[in-house]
């Protein structure tokens, strides 16, 4: 490949278009995956109250059970590299304008992190507890009103007011700078330092994104720092200066990384996406599952949601099921394509 040689003086190479993750910071961070691939995250069921019975003996309290758990295994899937090299030579005619340790935060900033961003949010559109369609593309005069849905679904489900991220594109950021309802008001108000927050709106923190980052079909997402998860067990890059068969700098790298909904705290993740982009949802009567067409569906039998629990199993059409005592059969269907479709209950 041939060498574009510098025709005049230069100090630096332009970073153009380059950006720190706009999601590292706003995840949690309680989770630790050294030393394994996959991880189980237990969290226990609770449950329903009852009257006491002032005459039921031992049973004043309910009938005594054992807790049980959700279980959702978490495993990491990507793993990814780059090498390059920075010949000796070929720098010093171009006035030595490529640092290799330059040229590796470049490389990180123009293609590592963002490529993780992006598989990121595609996760969490993904598996997120909620994902609303919107019949229309939003406007400036119902923007707002989609994301106070969506504050409200938040609100709902109990998700804390507190470290409420809203991920936005600049397209979806200007129709609610110029929106109606904020005429003449700063609705963004609240500057902070934080990287890439630009705002808050309904209590929620407000990151601005490239069009590009989001995957398609989604006007915008809205996470819970404490129910996304986005774990790195490698983080690795290194520079080598004239190794054996370069002369010059190797530049390398590794991060082994992923990306994921915590199943116990989903409803803490909602997506807005566009009519006619999320499966059908099954419906269940009778122990029998009712499949859309062309999608598979998942299931479970012991109350837990089967978009997170391990505990869950491929439905085959006609099957009779029978849910565990007090417990429902729950199920989601997808298809290639689409966006998961909403969680169904039955007996």
């Amino acid at each position: 490949m041939a060498i574009n040689l510098a025709t005049k003086y230069s100090d630096q190479i332009a970073e153009v278009f380059t950006r720190a993750s706009f999601i590292k910071g706003k995840t949690a961070e309680t989770f630790d995956l050294t030393g394994v691939k996959t991880l189980k995250v237990y969290t226990p069921i609770t449950v329903e109250e009852v009257d006491y019975d002032r005459d039921g003996g031992l049973a004043r309290y309910g009938t005594v059970t054992e807790m049980q758990d959700v279980v959702q295994e978490l495993t990491m899937t990507q793993d990814k590299a780059f090498t390059l090299t920075i010949d000796k030579g070929n720098n010093l005619d171009q006035n030595l304008v490529k640092n290799a340790a330059d040229m590796l935060r470049l490389q990180l900033n123009e293609k590592s992190t963002p490529a993780a961003d992006k598989y990121a949010f595609q996760r969490f559109v993904t598996m997120a507890g909620t994902i609303a369609e919107s019949e229309a593309k939003p406007t400036k005069s119902d923007i707002i009103t989609k994301i106070a849905a969506a504050s409200q679904a938040l609100d709902d489900a109990l998700v804390p007011d507190d470290n409420r991220y809203i991920y936005l594109t600049s397209e979806m950021y200007k129709l609610v700078c110029t929106s109606d309802e904020f005429a003449g008001v700063d609705v963004l108000a609240r500057q902070t330092i934080a990287k890439g927050v630009c705002g808050e709106v309904f209590g929620m923190n407000v990151v601005r994104v490239p069009k590009s980052y989001l995957p398609d079909n989604v006007y915008f997402l809205v996470t819970h720092k404490d129910a996304v998860l986005m774990p790195y067990k490698i983080a690795d890059a290194k520079v080598h200066e004239d190794p054996v068969g370069v002369s010059g700098a190797l530049i390398e790298g590794r991060h082994y990384y992923d990306a994921y909904v915590l199943g116990a705290k989903c409803g803490g993740v909602y997506a807005l996406v566009a009519a006619n982009s999320v499966t059908d949802a099954p419906t269940i009567s009778a122990g029998v599952i009712t499949i859309p067409q062309d999608a598979a569906v998942r299931y479970t039998l012991d109350g837990s949601d089967p978009r997170y629990s391990d505990s869950a199993k491929d439905y085959t059409a006609s099957t009779t099921l029978e849910a565990e005592e007090g417990c429902k059969i729950r199920a989601y269907a997808v298809k290639d394509g689409l966006y998961p479709s909403p969680l169904a209950e039955g007996e």
